[in-house]
């Protein structure tokens, strides 16, 4: 339990500045060096939604019912850290009860249905064909092979609940198996690591499987890579690059990908955001649709179909429109409808340039009645070149009202406002960034004026003077911090815990990696992959 308090406190700080007092005597007396990786303790998180969804239709079949789940959370951008990091509730724990109810009727009130999943016909409970089935059930839902002890005791539970019918047991025990915390969490703490036993566990052949699987499929380990576990070869880094690389070349990866930039990027927002139709007469919310989409197909063609340098798209003039968004962006799309996407090129001398000036970003990132440079700054510092921004002190005051004989720009009432001590030092880092995505409005129209002066969009970032967002755009397309942030991000979500001091060395070294495959994205995963980062966990006895 004490190492548990001591990693929550650990998780809380690292997202802190190093000017937080309360945090900052503990970073520093847990900050190793730089040139020597030391792996953190294993983190064991809950399947998140698209997990578990993805898990049941791949081991039991489609069209099984799907009852409300435990929300994910997002603590740091990633399901992942929120399923690690959050204690499943007791409507949870009810919600996963009434999920395997139903799942295991319908399975067993269907013959044809029932007979395909257990491969045989059961004569009595002692007979090969059930413990078969439950060897292997348990083999794909628990993402390895049952100890003996645990298959005795789930024929237990078969026989004695089958009250004669044999079949009532094994839809008892299938209901059993989908609330086991050997399913519903990935609980790998790895074995004793023979290189270096006293300081580090590996993960052993069957935990890299699901690692793999979970990173790269976002669902359980398919049985050539169950194969391969048995056979140990998922300790070696030339294989765990075969099978990156096979798993890559799926459809299931594709759908992996769009779920970590889906999440890196925040798109979920989308679906909370409300205009007023009467300040913005193109909002509706298929339009909202229309940029998630955009989003998506931008990142399947720099990831997918070019295989380019993933940094571009923070800098492109290269997208994907519908009728929607051809006329919302003032450019000609004839083959567009209201379901197609065409590609389109935007021109070069117009304001938008990157993923960071589309439609998508800057609504999410905006007000319902106007722009917000601080949340639109905010989002490029934390999430683009992951800066910290701390969190903003109690008792902050609003925002002054546009009142007045004369109206004011928003830009204006935001220097107002970072007058106040208060809220300089937040401010501060987050309004100069975001003043140069102002020629946008609150869903990404393109204007000159706002309250009816003339727009100023330069702006600040880290002390570097800006003209606009396409003067950004320019720079991020080399900024070695894109890199080196995407490297941490997806490490985060890799690991399902927030990057420590100890990580550095493996961070830099992925960094310089994904430099050398020019940015190629899947070559991030592949390395990544065979990382000591996550090939590796802490031991016991160095646990924080």
């Amino acid at each position: 339990m004490l190492r548990i308090m001591k990693r929550a406190l650990w998780l809380v700080c690292a997202a802190l500045p190093l000017t937080s007092l309360h945090c900052k005597s503990s970073q520093q007396e847990q900050e190793p060096s730089t040139a020597t990786f030391e792996p953190s303790a294993p983190t064991m998180p809950r399947l998140t939604t698209a997990q578990y969804r993805n898990a049941i239709a791949d081991v039991l079949g489609e069209g099984l019912p799907q009852t409300a789940l435990e929300p994910d959370t997002n603590p740091y951008l990633f399901y992942s850290i929120g399923a690690a990091t959050t204690l499943l509730s007791e409507q949870g724990t009810q919600q996963y009860a009434e999920s395997a109810a139903q799942i295991s009727d319908a399975i067993f009130a269907d013959a044809k249905r029932r007979d395909a999943l257990i491969g045989c016909t059961p004569k009595a409970v002692s007979d090969d064909c059930v413990r078969g089935f439950v060897q292997k059930l348990g083999r794909q839902l628990f993402r390895r092979p049952l100890a003996q002890a645990e298959v005795d005791r789930w024929l237990s539970v078969v026989s004695d609940t089958a009250e004669g019918d044999i079949y009532r047991g094994l839809r008892l025990f299938v209901y059993g198996l989908l609330q086991s915390p050997r399913f519903l969490y990935r609980m790998d703490l790895g074995e004793a690591d023979p290189e270096k036993p006293s300081s580090r566990r590996r993960y052993d052949s069957y935990e890299m499987a699901s690692r793999l699987s979970f990173l790269l499929w976002n669902t359980v380990p398919d049985e050539e890579l169950l194969s391969a576990a048995a056979r140990g070869e998922l300790l070696d880094s030339q294989s765990l690059e075969t099978q990156a690389r096979r798993m890559l070349g799926s459809p299931r990866a594709r759908e992996a990908v769009q779920s970590f930039f889906d999440q890196y990027f925040e798109l979920s927002a989308l679906s909370h955001v409300e205009r007023d139709p009467k300040l913005y007469p193109a909002y509706s919310k298929s339009l909202l649709g229309a940029m998630r989409t955009e989003v998506q197909l931008l990142v399947d063609d720099f990831v997918f179909r070019r295989e380019t340098d993933i940094r571009g798209i923070f800098s492109t003039r290269r997208t994907f429109v519908n009728q929607e968004l051809a006329k919302l962006y003032q450019v000609d799309a004839p083959e567009a409808s209201e379901v197609a996407f065409v590609p389109v090129n935007l021109p070069p001398s117009g304001e938008r340039a990157g993923v960071l000036s589309f439609g998508a970003i800057l609504t999410m990132n905006a007000h319902p009645t106007d722009t917000s440079p601080t949340r639109r700054g905010k989002y490029l510092r934390e999430r683009v070149l992951c800066l910290v921004v701390p969190p903003a002190p109690p008792n902050v005051p609003a925002l002054t009202d546009n009142t007045g004989s004369m109206p004011k720009t928003l830009r204006e009432r935001l220097e107002e406002h970072r007058k106040n001590p208060a809220c300089y030092s937040c401010h501060s880092l987050m309004d100069p960034p975001g003043f140069l995505f102002e020629h946008f409005d609150a869903i990404g129209q393109f204007r000159t004026t706002n309250n009816g002066a003339p727009l100023q969009t330069d702006g600040v970032v880290e002390g570097e003077s800006m003209s606009d967002s396409r003067d950004l755009a320019a720079r991020l397309a080399f900024d070695p911090r894109v890199g080196s942030c995407l490297v941490k991000q997806v490490f985060r979500h890799a690991s399902a815990r927030l990057d420590a001091p100890g990580d550095e060395a493996v961070l830099s070294a992925l960094t310089d990696r994904f430099a050398e495959s020019g940015y190629q994205f899947r070559e991030l995963l592949v390395e990544l992959v065979k990382s000591e980062g996550f090939r590796t966990a802490a031991s016991s006895e160095v646990m924080p």
